[in-house]
């Protein structure tokens, strides 16, 4: 390996070093509360060293978030396979699902950190990130309508349905809301709750 491309290596693990302990603390301590600071300190490196990669905290939590929404979209590959516009949207839950129980820290960071948004001067961007999942959303309920389909169903309510459904499965897995019961039976009854609302869905796309 040539220097060139060892520097740019060390580069590359720097960067994701930066961004693991970001995302750590900004689950851990909040958004408000995390500074560069204590990001430095987390890798033990000096607040230059993360100025060298970041301009400043809103620049990664943005790169945080881009990140993620990387992941999720990288699972809805597999949606591409199915031919059937309805097996399509089955498939495009649970991959969703798969990818919150999968990858829980970044699944946090996208949609259960409480963060100022309002005062991120990235936020247009990360609204567009959300509106790229609905939009896939939509076109797949508008494909399967196509098909005859969810004729009377309006796309935009049954969208946010679906979205919320899995949505809330996944944020009561990840964030132990599910401790009340026996440990082998937590995630069985997510799954069997999901499987129940996939039925729904089906009932209700009848032809």
């Amino acid at each position: 390996m040539g220097l060139t491309d060892r520097k740019e290596r060390e580069k590359e693990e720097m960067r994701a070093k930066i961004l693991a302990a970001a995302n750590h603390l900004f689950l851990e301590q909040g958004y408000e509360k995390t500074s560069i600071r204590n990001i430095a300190d987390a890798i033990e490196y000096s607040p230059s060293t993360i100025y060298l990669y970041f301009k400043d905290k809103n620049e990664l939590f943005h790169a945080l978030h881009l990140l993620a929404f990387e992941g999720l979209m990288k699972h809805f590959y597999k949606v591409a396979e199915v031919s059937d516009p309805l097996d399509k949207l089955i498939v495009l839950g649970e991959e969703y699902m798969a990818f919150g129980f999968e990858n829980p820290e970044l699944y946090e960071l996208m949609f259960l950190l409480s963060a100022p948004l309002e005062e991120i001067a990235c936020k247009q961007e990360i609204w567009g990130d959300g509106l790229l999942l609905i939009k896939v959303l939509e076109d797949i309920i508008l494909e399967c309508q196509k098909s005859g389909y969810f004729i009377d169903e309006d796309v935009k309510g049954l969208s946010l349905l679906m979205w919320g459904q899995v949505h809330g499965l996944v944020s009561i897995h990840i964030k132990n809301r599910t401790m009340m019961f026996e440990e082998d039976e937590r995630l069985p009854r997510i799954h069997k709750s999901k499987d129940l609302f996939m039925k729904y869905i089906k009932l209700i796309a009848k032809k």
